[in-house]
Order: structure tokens, then sequence, then C-alpha cells
């Protein structure tokens, strides 16, 4: 009966649970601890903390321990408690009751995943080496040299796919072995450097955010090359997390938005813009059509592109504006005046709920378990949301 319930778009205003404050510099990353009323952090300042519920209902930093180095990034597995965490010196440090420390990369390390299933711990850095070392050895397995500074990885377990998003705006998958890689294929979609990917193992669809403002979805288990835009944020998209069990998918900005996307709808891809030296509504020369411009004896227009149909059109041809969320616009675009009057109200109607966390977020965690949402920001702050979803008899942020 479970799997029939048919998760509705959330609408509602989060709660806000806890801000936590304490670090002295930027809290990069930070964690839920499942199960237990505690969260993990790491900061510019050198610090690991963990912040455990008091009896006064308040988190504070109960454990505090000092690296050598800022801690650039983490990795936490909630099984083993094993704590992976990236310094800005290149080196990486594994955790369960002690640190062991290896070094990685030549410099700081910007990405690090816990792989338990294959004890590996897969990292990148900005001496653009993407690596991966055995956790219990430290020993180096294997590398590759990416085209820029990698800001997203993401891993798939059961075929063994590395993704990795770089500053560039590429994503590269990679097929990794014990002690070799080999590149599977390449793609771009985004104008701006990838921020941040995220990885559905089940719908087998890959999420990247990028310094252009947009999320796009990859369908890589489809392999159609199918990639759909989804258009909500003011300004770079920083951080994303998915939930599976509503499939939603939340992404976060530089200004602080958070957008929580319905993924449970068919979604369309938008339009390849179309080339063309006048209008195709009205048939009028655009600026760099100087023959057309000369017989008609007509100055040219400027062109732009209706994002329903692609079509090229001028500016008469499509004063009008419009949402199309199917299509990932959930702010009003430039259509042209009939594809204006074909949409209709229900196509109109949002697939997306909008916040304001108040701060400039770089890092987000959502624990589908109580369904509460962990942001860190650059304003040294930790806030933790939730709100319960009745309708499915789980928490779920809304």
């Amino acid at each position: 009966m479970a799997a029939e319930i048919q998760p509705k778009p959330l609408t509602r205003k989060p709660i806000l649970l806890q801000r936590m404050e304490g670090s002295q510099e930027v809290v990069n990353m930070a964690v839920i601890v499942p199960k237990e009323e505690g969260v993990i952090s790491v900061s510019e300042d050198r610090t690991v903390r963990v912040w455990l519920k008091r009896d006064s209902g308040q988190y504070w930093p109960s454990i505090y321990h000092a690296m050598p180095s800022p801690c650039s990034c983490m990795s936490f597995n909630p099984e083993t408690r094993r704590l992976s965490i990236g310094l800005d010196n290149g080196t990486i440090s594994v955790s369960c009751f002690l640190f062991s420390w290896f070094s990685a990369h030549q410099s700081r390390v910007t990405m690090i995943l816990f792989v338990l299933e294959l004890e590996w711990v897969l990292s990148t850095g900005q001496d653009k080496q993407f690596a991966w070392h055995c956790s219990e050895s430290g020993q180096r397995l294997g590398g590759y040299r990416t085209s820029a500074v990698a800001s997203g990885l993401q891993f798939d377990v059961e075929t063994r796919h590395v993704f990795i998003g770089d500053h560039s705006g590429q994503v590269t998958i990679l097929k990794l072995e014990r002690e070799n890689c080999t590149l599977v294929t390449t793609f771009r979609g985004h104008t701006g450097g990838v921020t941040a990917l995220c990885w559905d193992p089940v719908q087998r669809v890959l999420f990247s955010g990028s310094s252009d403002h947009s999320v796009i979805m990859w369908d890589i288990g489809g392999r159609k090359g199918t990639a759909i835009e989804l258009q909500g944020h003011n300004d770079k998209v920083q951080a994303l997390s998915y939930a599976q069990h509503t499939r939603q998918l939340i992404s976060c900005g530089g200004d602080g938005g958070i957008v929580v996307w319905n993924m449970d709808v068919e979604r369309q891809e938008t339009p390849e813009w179309l080339d063309s030296d006048s209008c195709q509504k009205c048939d009028q020369p655009f600026f760099w059509n100087f023959k057309q411009m000369w017989d008609s004896k007509k100055i040219g227009l400027r062109q732009h592109h209706c994002r329903k149909c692609g079509k090229a059109v001028c500016g008469k041809c499509s004063s009008k504006r419009s949402s199309i969320p199917l299509m990932g616009f959930e702010f009003e675009v430039r259509v042209c005046d009939s594809c204006h009057e074909a949409i209709t109200d229900e196509e109109r109607a949002p697939t997306a709920t909008f916040h304001d966390s108040k701060h400039n977020i770089v890092h987000v965690h959502f624990d589908a378990t109580r369904g509460w949402l962990l942001t860190s920001g650059t304003d040294k702050v930790i806030k933790v949301r939730c709100r319960l979803i009745k309708k499915l008899s789980i928490f779920g942020l809304i």
C-alpha cells in the first residue's frame, strides 16, 4: 500500500527547529546524525564539532576537535559512524574511533565520498585530480585528471560509475575498477560551472546545479540523452539534495533561496533554439539580414526566442510572458503570442515551492527518516528545519 501513495506538492512554510552558531569561520559542511539528536560540522576554522541536544532543548558543541588545516569537506556514513574529512592541505582524514591520515591531493580537497561496500574513499581536489583510495590502508588505487577543478562528486555502487562535475560546466562519467578507470562519456548543458551533483539510484537520474542559476536533470538510466532544465533560482545553485520517498529535489541558492521541486510529474525537455534570418511569425528581417532590409526598405529587428516552441521571433511577436512549470520555468519567461494563447491555466500550475533560508547556503543535508533539512552557510550558522506530512505519515520538508 505504501508504494501506491502519491506525494503531493509541498506548499506550507517549513518550521525552523534549531539555529546553531559557534564556528569562527564558514561552516563548509554539516550532517544530521540519524536516530540521534546530533549534528556533525566541519569548518574553515579547522574544527570538527559534534552538536548534541541538551536538556534545555538547544544544541551545543559537545565534542570539539582541531585539525591541522581548514576542513573543506566531509562524508559521514551512518552505518559505521565513519567520518571522512578533506582538508585544505590536500590531506584526507578517516575516523571511526581514532583519526588516520593519508595525503590525497597536492592542494585543497574539494569533495569527498566514502563507499562502504568497496571500502573506498573518493575525492577531488583543486589540483584537478580525481582519486580513489583504500579507506583501510590509505593506499592510492587510481586517479584521473579532470578538465577543471571539480566541485561535484557522486557514485553509483551498482555500476561503479562515478560522476564528476567541474567549474568548466562539464560532467564526466568514469567506470571504476580496483586499480584503473575507463572514461564512459562527458556531457555539457550548463553555461556556467557545475557547483553540485545529486544522484538518484532508483530512477537513475543525475541532477546538476550550476552557477548559471539552473538545475539540469540528466536521464542516465534511460540512455536517451534526455536533459530537463529547472529554472527557479535568482542566484547560483550551491547545494542539492534528493528525497527519494517523495521524489522531491531540494536545491539551495547563494541568495538563501530553497526550492523544493516535485519530480513526480511528467516533465518536458526545452526545445532547441532555431536559427533564422527573419522572424518566424511575421517574417520581419533581423538586424543582420542586410539583403531583406534593403529589399523591403525596413530596419532590422532584434532576435528573441520563444521558450515554449524555440522559434526565432521579434519583440512584437513575443510581447507576452508566462511560466511553463512542466518545462522547468517556474518564473515567467518570454513566449511567442501563439504559444501564450495555447498555454492553459493547468499548465501554469507550479510544480515547486519556494522558501527563504535567510543565509547564503553552501551545503544542504536532508534526513529522510525525520524529514529534517539542514543548511550551513557562509554566515557561520547551521539551521535545521522540518514539517510533518500527515498524508504520508512521515516527516518531510514543506
